[in-house]
């Protein structure tokens, strides 16, 4: 406190951090960089532990028997999908109700905003069957879930037939202390929103549904079951769910416990775990898993069903059953004692999972970055943009020059007090003449932007199909990308055109409040979406640091096209290609990233998410502040 409360220190102190504000943003950001990749070298990182006294212990006996009954019984499913056309909902109930559930049936209908790309579907009806198998010796205000998606075709029946019959095995057993849900969800992530409105008494997202007619306790945790196969080689845990919200670790570590238990190959983000981690190779395999987790937490994409429940503070997982080349092979009764073994577990349960994490990475299941590991990486880039705020604002106090015989003098303002310091500052602002017009323009003009990109794309799309030979969807991306581009004419035009010419300080100031609204937005995205965040800052940071309007013009311009939010949206597309061993073409890549962007919309209306709209009225209205810059006249 005294260095900061004596003037002689302070001025010091503001002149060392002035002089040496490149030197000092330069060593912050590579410090970051090789922090970052530090997180994937397993000294660096802890070793996973359960956190939870109830699940402290795996000494459960797993006793599911029947895994070819399940298999059979799958088979049957497929045939009944087939002679419905899909999901066929009689023949769930009667055999739901066989096994001594009690079922019900929820039918939902939803208008997409525009089709999707991907199914082709602008109206979307199902119909979501569940049964509920009471707890036999509890007030029965706790639930648990089990859900398997009904997907078109020959995906996802071996799921199904082994959640019925789980359902026919858990019948039999009395020590249940929660009740059971067996959940059938029709259209995927559509039919799991539905559901979990209906359960909850929520409407946020403007789905019809039919009211639930029966209801469990209070929901403690889910896990989601996708096997397409009657070989699996290996169980893949995933985890990101909506707005890059992940579930308790305990979670993932009682997976994972259970896996090494029953001697079942499990894998995050489709890659093996490897010991040899004091290794090139070991290293590299590591980093590309923690890279893979970073890059879909940051899309804000629910990757599988049990990312919709973590919105209702429900932990979840999806549990995916990958058929490969690997010689090692699991059958379905090992899965269904791996299931058998986490729901006993998570019925043991007194209290909701809180105990251990809920914002972390995993390079491996077995190690796991906490918040307080990964944070300094962001820190330090948060860091550069203070500094160059303060360059800045040491730069704009500093006094008028005054004339005297002749001679530009420096009047001695920094010893004589804060008041007179103050009166100076505001005199010098005034005399330099920036204009408060010259500057709010382009905030205004950029933010009024980021509206158009966010609300045009889905109104337009009919005019678009009308004049262009485009589908809805192509119309909606096409549009979007468009303004998008259209925006980097708009600012500086608007500026030149509404407030005459610009002054030196005048972009001084602008530039001061960019950087001190960037740092704002990346510091709320990190501490919602870490991973979201230190994309953005990575790219952004840069940006924010060097630009002036005295840069070669041409140069300094594709730079900044290089790296704003629509290319870096583009780069992590091949990046993820690459690190799951499926790369693409430059035009393939294109295509991927256009469905992306559709993929983004679709999400933010069909499910809030707010990756697009964080994009779209914030992250690019302050990079369009900062191209203002570089064109300042």
């Amino acid at each position: 406190m005294g260095l900061l409360s004596d003037p002689n220190r302070r001025k010091a102190l503001t002149n060392l951090l002035t002089r040496l504000n490149t030197p000092i943003c330069i060593v912050c950001y590579l410090a970051a960089i090789m922090w970052f990749m530090g997180l994937a070298f397993e000294p660096f990182t802890l070793r996973t532990y359960m956190s939870e006294n109830a699940m402290g212990s795996t000494m459960v006996e797993e006793r599911f028997p029947s895994g070819e009954r399940a298999l059979s019984t799958a088979k049957e499913f497929d045939a009944h999908k087939r002679k419905a056309g899909g999901m066929p909902v009689e023949w769930l109930v009667k055999t739901m109700q066989a096994r001594g559930l009690e079922v019900f049936t929820q039918s939902f209908s939803r208008t997409l905003p525009f089709p999707d790309e991907n199914k082709e579907r602008y109206m979307v009806r199902g119909t979501n069957v569940y049964g509920i198998l009471r707890a036999p010796r509890a007030p029965r205000t706790e639930a648990l879930v089990i859900s398997a998606p009904c997907s078109p075709g020959n995906s996802n029946n071996q799921a199904v037939g082994l959640l019925l019959t789980l359902a026919q095995y858990f019948r039999s057993q009395v020590y249940w202390a929660k009740d059971i849900i067996f959940l059938v969800n029709e259209h995927d992530l559509i039919g799991m929103q539905a559901w979990l409105e209906g359960y909850h008494h929520t409407n946020i997202t403007g789905i019809e549904y039919s009211p639930l007619q029966g209801r469990a306790g209070s929901i403690q945790a889910a896990l989601s079951l996708e096997l397409s196969s009657d070989v699996i080689t290996s169980l893949d845990l995933v985890l990101e769910g909506l707005n890059g919200q992940l579930p308790n670790l305990d979670l993932a570590n009682l997976f994972y416990a259970f896996c090494q238990k029953l001697g079942v190959l499990c894998t995050i983000q489709g890659k093996l775990q490897r010991n040899d981690w004091d290794t090139a190779e070991g290293y590299t395999h590591a980093a590309q898993t923690l890279m893979l987790m970073v890059l879909k937490q940051a899309s804000g994409h629910a990757w599988g069903d049990h990312g919709l429940f973590l919105r209702y503070h429900i932990e979840a997982a999806s549990i995916q059953g990958i058929n490969s080349f690997r010689h090692y092979k699991t059958d379905v009764t090992t899965i269904g004692r791996l299931l058998e073994g986490m729901i006993r577990k998570l019925n043991n349960l007194l209290e909701r999972l809180h105990q251990s994490y809920f914002f972390y990475l995993l390079p491996s299941l077995s190690r796991f970055v906490s918040i307080g590991y990964y944070m300094p990486a962001f820190g330090l880039l948060a860091v550069i943009l203070l500094l160059r705020a303060l360059d800045l604002w040491v730069h704009l106090g500093t006094p008028a020059l005054a004339e005297v015989d002749g001679v530009r003098e420096v009047e001695q303002q920094w010893t004589t007090g804060p008041n007179l310091r103050a009166i100076c500052f505001l005199v010098s602002l005034e005399s330099s003449s920036p204009g408060v017009l010259s500057v709010l323009t382009p905030v205004v003009i950029s933010h009024l932007t980021g509206v158009a990109l966010y609300l045009l794309p889905v109104q337009l799309q009919e005019m678009a199909v009308e004049h262009f030979p485009v589908s809805e969807t192509e119309a909606v991306v096409l549009t979007a990308v468009a303004i998008y581009t259209a925006g980097l004419a708009l600012p500086h035009n608007a500026q030149w055109l509404l407030s005459g010419e610009g002054t030196e300080q005048g972009w001084r100031v602008l530039k001061l409040t960019s950087l001190l609204y960037l740092a704002v937005l990346l510091g709320c995205t990190a501490l919602i979406n870490f991973s979201l965040g230190f994309i953005l800052a990575i790219t952004l940071v840069p940006i924010a640091a060097c630009i002036t309007p005295h840069m070669p013009r041409a140069l300094s311009a594709l730079a900044v096209v290089l790296l704003s939010p629509g290319f870096v949206i583009l780069y992590c597309v091949f990046i993820y290609q690459e690190l799951i061993e499926s790369p693409v073409s430059i035009s393939e890549g294109w295509i991927l990233f256009l469905s992306v962007i559709s993929q983004g919309i679709l999400d933010h209306v069909l499910y809030r998410s707010l990756v697009y709209p964080l994009l779209a009225l914030f992250i690019y209205p302050c990079w369009l502040m900062f191209w203002n810059i570089l064109f300042w006249k």
